[in-house]
């Protein structure tokens, strides 16, 4: 597993800024990859100071395209089809955020470090007909925001926080993390693929 992590990391930091679009598509989908994007940020912008804004701008828009696919899946399904995604507790406490301040829940959220359930939030919204072209703007906003602060915590600490994140600890912690993601995601898939199921089934819920 560690081996398989390094590679893929390896081949992303290859791609530059196009891997950190592949990372955040991942990160911000139900394919989730915890502290992926900021690890690749941080790794990226360390190597490359100048290149920081960039890097910024191609992880805000891999996140992006990653919140319009739960965007289109969530919204599609409704809020009945949030059961199918996400637990009850969470549901309602994602329902009364987003109530209560739409745009300011959204954003906060997408400025919010792992483990915090942005997609859930991306998904209540998108689910609770929140404006996409509006949710998307803020998502994209606050996301080139968080990335900048990551990119400046590089150029100033980044080769201090890379040294912390290859001791044993962090890595087999980071290892235990991708393997609870594979879980969550395997089952946001599966339910998915059973809402999909029975809209089939039965088309105008009934």
């Amino acid at each position: 597993m560690r081996a398989a992590l390094l590679t893929f990391f390896g081949i992303a930091a290859k791609l530059g800024g196009f891997g950190l679009i592949l990372m955040g598509i991942l990160d911000s989908s139900f394919l989730f990859v915890p502290l992926g994007n900021d690890l690749l940020m941080l790794g990226l912008t360390t190597q490359h100071h100048s290149r920081m804004l960039y890097y910024a701008v191609m992880a805000a828009v891999g996140s992006s395209a990653g919140c319009f696919l739960v965007d289109v899946l969530a919204r599609k399904g409704g809020e009945q089809g949030l059961i199918r995604i996400l637990p009850p507790k969470r549901i309602e406490y994602v329902k009364r955020k987003i109530n209560s301040k739409a745009g300011w829940a959204v954003a906060l959220t997408a400025l919010m470090p792992p483990p915090f359930p942005f997609t859930a939030f991306v998904a209540g919204a998108a689910a609770l007909q929140f404006p996409r072209k509006k949710l998307l703007s803020i998502l994209a906003t606050a996301r080139f925001v968080r990335f900048c602060a990551i990119g400046l915590l590089a150029i100033f600490f980044g080769k201090r926080i890379l040294q912390i994140a290859r001791t044993p600890l962090v890595e087999y912690t980071l290892i235990g993390l991708v393997v609870l993601s594979i879980v969550g995601s395997s089952v946001s898939i599966y339910r998915l693929i059973q809402r999909g199921r029975t809209t089939a089934r039965d088309p105008v819920g009934v």
